[in-house]
């Protein structure tokens, strides 16, 4: 009586394992199919070779074309934008400094 316990203990088993396996298999193959990239994805290697003829303005994210880019970059070298103050520029890093240490230290009150 034992043996035959045992033996259906040890097919309980195996099928268990069995089943499981084919299961951690089959989601498997599913995830690879997922990972693949949509077929209207243009591959890299045609995007390298386009020639680019717009851009996005710098300064407000406009679309330019190549020419008002060009004429744009030229401007911006001229004359830089303006650089802050150097008393507001101290103000904004102690206010960074302050919100970080607040934030390591939150039972501060400063």
């Amino acid at each position: 009586m034992g043996r035959v316990k045992a033996r259906k203990v040890v097919k309980f088993l195996s099928l268990t394992v069995i089943i499981a396996s084919f299961f951690a298999l089959s989601n498997y193959w599913g995830l690879v199919v997922i990972a693949l990239p949509p077929p209207e994805d243009t591959p890299e290697e045609i995007l390298r070779t386009k020639i680019i003829i717009e851009a996005r303005s710098p300064i407000d994210g406009k679309f330019l074309t190549a020419a008002e880019y060009i004429q744009l970059q030229a401007q911006l070298q001229e004359a830089p934008p303006p650089k802050l103050d150097p008393k507001i520029r101290e103000q904004i890093f102690l206010l960074r400094l302050r919100k970080t240490l607040f934030q390591f230290f939150p039972f501060l009150n400063f």
